[in-house]
């Protein structure tokens, strides 16, 4: 008994603390570790979701860069792109798989992964210590407390944070359909603007022959002032055209360089000297707001907000009574000193923490998820009715379009070719005069290069229905007019 007794007075105040940390205690915060059911990191940071749907939708891949092994993979892929005259879907594989932005959304990707990891995590406990000393005694005090109200709704929060993270998947997936359609549109605005300098700069050496052979005829008399200088005129208005046409050029094929994110020596890629040919005919499609309602990106992320948003009003009226219950232990460890020798003394016992709902008894907080919730609800009401009327609107404007570029392709063109020819035999013929001959040349260069727009404007509004049906970007028409915006800056360095 004595024995025991000095044992007990030769423990120190850790001593106290430990044996106050008991093992019933230590116990309930492992087992809430191991039974929370906790997320992990995905191999692949979820890329597994916007690599299959880019694939599937598109037919394109896109990856990741996150070390040496995955730059060099994709700058191999890129140089072999580059080494052949560059078409549409090469400039879409290139651009998914080099343009920085886009891995700066992957990037976001990456944090929201990790937000879900740390949401699914159970609360750390906090422990406390405390000491006092005065007058010959020493107290310490310890304490441990556990947010048991947040260990209680972890498995609904991890629910709601995976539905987060699945949004920030689809985000991901958005942002790759739109790259793609950004670089479509650039590649195809790149290419007709190349073609219509092309075209103006063969029209521009006719009209400088046509202006240098009157000229000679003004010289030997055979042709008077007026014809000189309406071939003068029609000479320069070819060449201001023209140097519009180039600046043109120029600035689209920056735009598409942008999105490609190329610099250094790679912008010395080709580009094919005119735009693909018209198909024969396109394809009807029945039912375009199904497909779409079925298929848009954005739809898929509305109806997941929509379900994280009542999952987290659910939480809410769960804990609409009780947002704080914290249960912890307290310990206390005396020694004094005495004129009969040192005394000791320990006491334990458990503590809870309860907030009161005395003036909000979480009415607030369910108006606010109550609101939340409808507020997400007629969102993704609106959404619908957007994408059907966008779905119906690019179909109708690609429609319209193919039999607008058709026209010029059938009829146009080939009319304008038989004026042109019938205009160059009477003037030959004495017929008609310079004027007339001038005039037939001036509308068959504007009828050829409403030709070439005319194929560039359906190109494009194939791009906006693909777009309508699958997401990443506006349909009906967006992509016509102006030039792509640029989406990233390119690369530092390859």
């Amino acid at each position: 008994m004595a024995r025991s007794q000095r044992s007990r007075r030769a423990r120190c105040p850790e001593d106290a603390v430990i044996s106050w940390c008991t093992s019933r205690t230590i116990a309930a915060v492992l087992g809430a570790v191991l039974l929370s059911g906790c997320a992990s990191f995905t191999p692949d940071g979820g890329m597994s979701v916007v690599q299959d749907k880019t694939r599937t939708a598109i037919g394109k891949d896109v990856v990741k860069i996150t070390n040496a092994a995955d730059a060099r993979a994709a700058r191999e892929r890129i140089d072999a792109l580059l080494a052949a005259p560059l078409d549409i879907e090469g400039a879409v594989q290139i651009a998914l798989l080099n343009n920085r932005g886009l891995q700066a959304a992957y990037n976001d990707l990456g944090i929201s992964e990790a937000d879900y990891v740390a949401a699914s995590l159970p609360p750390n406990p906090i422990v406390s210590l405390a000491r006092t000393a005065g007058k010959g005694t020493v107290e310490i005090e310890a304490s441990i407390v556990l947010n048991i109200l947040a260990l209680f709704t972890l498995p609904a929060r991890t629910a709601i944070a995976a539905q987060e993270f699945n949004q920030a998947q689809y985000r991901a997936v958005e942002t790759s359909f739109r790259l793609a359609a950004e670089t479509r549109r650039a590649y195809i605005r790149a290419v007709a603007s190349q073609e219509l300098a092309s075209f103006l700069t063969q029209a521009r050496a006719s009209a400088d022959a046509a202006a240098d052979l009157m000229r000679k005829l003004g010289e030997t008399g055979s042709a008077n002032k007026l014809d000189q200088a309406r071939a003068g005129a029609f000479n320069a208005e070819v060449g201001v055209q023209l140097a519009q046409a180039r600046l043109r050029a120029r600035s689209d094929r920056e735009a598409l360089i942008r999105l490609l994110g190329l610099w250094g020596n790679d912008l010395a890629f080709k580009l094919p000297a005119t735009l693909p040919p018209l198909p024969r005919t396109i394809s009807a499609v029945t039912d375009v707001e199904a497909d779409a309602i079925s298929r848009r990106v954005d739809v898929l992320m509305a109806r997941r907000e929509l379900d994280a948003t009542a999952k987290a009003a659910g939480l809410t009226e769960a804990t609409r009574y009780i947002s704080l219950l914290e249960l912890g232990g307290l310990g206390t460890f005396e020694r004094s000193r005495t004129p009969e020798g040192t005394e000791r003394g320990r006491r334990l016992g458990p503590g809870v923490d309860i907030e009161i709902p005395i003036f909000d008894g979480g009415e607030t907080s369910m108006r606010r998820a109550r609101e939340t919730y409808m507020r997400a609800l007629n969102r993704l009401a609106e959404k619908a009715v957007n994408v059907r009327s966008e779905a119906r609107t690019a179909y109708q404007t690609y429609r319209g379009s193919y039999d607008i570029a058709r026209q010029y392709q059938q009829s146009v063109l080939p009319l304008r070719k038989i004026v042109s020819d019938e205009a160059l035999l009477r003037y030959n013929g004495m017929l008609i005069d310079v004027f007339e001959l001038l005039t037939t040349a001036r509308e068959r260069i504007t009828s050829t290069m409403a030709a070439i727009e005319a194929r560039r404007d359906f190109l494009l509004t194939e791009v906006d229905f693909q777009t309508a049906i699958i997401g990443g970007g506006t349909g009906g028409g967006e992509g016509r007019g102006g030039t792509a915006a640029p989406s990233a800056e390119p690369a530092a360095a390859h």
